[in-house]
């Protein structure tokens, strides 16, 4: 058992209380107290720190293993980044603060207005909001700007085109924004400029915009931007960059430049912030001018003076997307990583990037299946498991000699899809140990496929069925 329940024992505990502090049965009326005692663990200071210790020990992380999870970015996270956010003008600053008084936190309104220059720089866009609180809330934030811009144009347009390799949330917030979702079909592993043009002709001022990223979700860069951007001009729809690969084209490409109208990065992702167990995550969304009029509020302006107000009029905003300003700590690593590498460093962390992938492309190109192999991929790259093996084995072997699998199943044009990215900050001899273990989890899939489906078998948790853990979850510690 691993919970803290299982160390307790009656009478433990790990701190003393005042005998002659003030009580709760002194200071609260008898129909507020308990009738029982709380049902809390009993354990000494060493027992809580063991058994923490011990469980961090046991859960899978960047900072200890190979972390190759395609079309997330799973990069180390630099720790000079958590020092910086908890200085103590960041750290203790109070959240209402500077609404209700911006001369006493100007450094805070001063991270908010430097980080949002240095993204408008870095993807060529007029203006950023960071309120959003991650990628996803990042997206829906930007297809709500794109039906304002619609509606304040007097249109009621409500289909949103998206391509068959989309990553999933793509088409869950366009829809949840009240969008009809219309899927085009990939040709040679891009979006199909010819397909773009027929469904804007088919539903012509119907089409509100295309929601798509660059490079895609099979690791290839989109060579067919500019039809596609001229395809969407001719009825005033608008084009969406998902940010989630982004760190395959930091300082090579500004995606304003490009023909994209909104963009929403994940700092989580490609700025190296902290990144998975729900959060803290944070996704800054960025518009061209056309769109400037419907950002989220409250935003940051630098006065004449030089100093640093919040603003609020902007009668045709959209409103408030996220609490406060966003997830001010992760915006600060995210600034402090940018100005810590500047524009030579973020390039390069690309070029490794790119490099890292089209090198472990290349390595495994005679172990797995790998469609388009002809051509360099971005920053990850798909492939299929060969000769009629899982990709589902694969990734449960791949645990088994402490490597995180790669993405599994996803996109969903690819048979039996495993999505590697290693990103940058990987060394060669971890992407030979990865490129070794899939040869020889290859090897016993073809020898010995009853071993792979029964991995892993040394692991805290084996190979789970599924389906009934979904159906019959388990969310309280049994007391008894």
């Amino acid at each position: 058992m691993n919970t803290i329940f299982a160390a307790s024992v009656p009478g433990r505990r790990a701190w003393t209380v005042n005998s002659q502090a003030p009580r709760a049965t002194d200071m609260l009326p008898a129909g507020l107290l308990r009738a029982n005692p709380p049902r809390l663990p009993q354990c000494s200071e060493l027992d809580v720190v063991r058994h923490y210790t011990r469980l961090s020990q046991m859960n899978y992380h960047v900072d200890a293993n190979f972390y190759p999870l395609g079309s997330c970015t799973m990069k180390y996270n630099p720790k000079f980044m958590e020092y910086v956010a908890q200085l103590p003008g960041f750290a203790r600053l109070h959240p209402l603060l500077a609404q209700l008084d911006g001369r006493a936190a100007q450094g805070a309104l001063h991270v908010l207005y430097e980080i949002e220059q240095l993204l408008c720089e870095l993807t060529g866009m007029k203006a950023f909001t960071l309120q959003p609180m991650a990628g996803a809330n990042g997206e829906f934030t930007g297809v709500t700007l794109m039906a304002a811009y619609h509606k304040a144009k007097g249109r009621q347009r409500n289909i949103m085109l998206i391509p068959d390799a989309a990553h999933g949330t793509n088409p869950a917030s366009a829809s949840l924004a009240g969008f009809t979702v219309v899927n085009l079909e990939s040709r040679d592993g891009m979006v199909n400029p010819e397909a773009v043009a027929k469904a804007v002709q088919e539903h012509g001022e119907q089409v509100a915009g295309l929601m798509m990223t660059c490079p895609n979700t099979l690791g290839l860069m989109e060579t067919q931007l500019p039809r596609i951007v001229e395809a969407l001009r001719a009825v005033d729809a608008l084009l969406y960059y998902d940010g989630a690969n982004m760190n395959a084209i930091m300082g090579k490409m500004r995606v304003g430049d490009a023909g994209f109208d909104v963009v929403h990065l994940n700092v989580h992702k490609t700025f190296g912030t902290p990144h998975g167990g729900g959060g803290p995550g944070a996704g800054p969304v960025g518009v061209s001018e056309k769109l400037l009029p419907f950002l989220p509020l409250p935003r940051v302006r630098r006065m004449e003076d030089g100093t640093f107000a919040l603003i609020e009029d902007a009668p045709q905003s959209v409103g408030h997307i996220g609490p406060f300003y966003g997830s001010f700590g992760v915006i600060i690593k995210a600034l402090a990583y940018i100005l810590r590498l500047g524009g030579e460093g973020l390039t390069r962390a690309s070029e490794h990037a790119v490099l890292n992938a089209n090198y472990l492309k290349k390595r495994l190109e005679d172990v797995l299946e790998i469609p388009f192999k002809e051509r360099h991929c971005a920053h990850e790259f798909v492939a299929s498991a060969p000769d009629g093996l899982r990709a589902l084995d694969i990734a449960k072997a791949l645990l088994e000699r402490g490597i995180h699998a790669p993405t599994v199943y996803f996109p969903l044009i690819v048979h039996e899809c495993l999505m590697p990215e290693p990103t940058e900050t990987e060394s060669k001899q971890t992407l030979d140990s990865f490129v070794q273990a899939m040869r020889d989890i290859v090897d016993t899939g073809r020898t010995n496929p009853e071993a792979l489906h029964e991995a892993p078998t040394r692991l805290p948790v084996r190979r789970l069925d599924e389906t009934s853990a979904a159906r019959h979850m388990v969310l309280t510690e049994d007391m008894s």
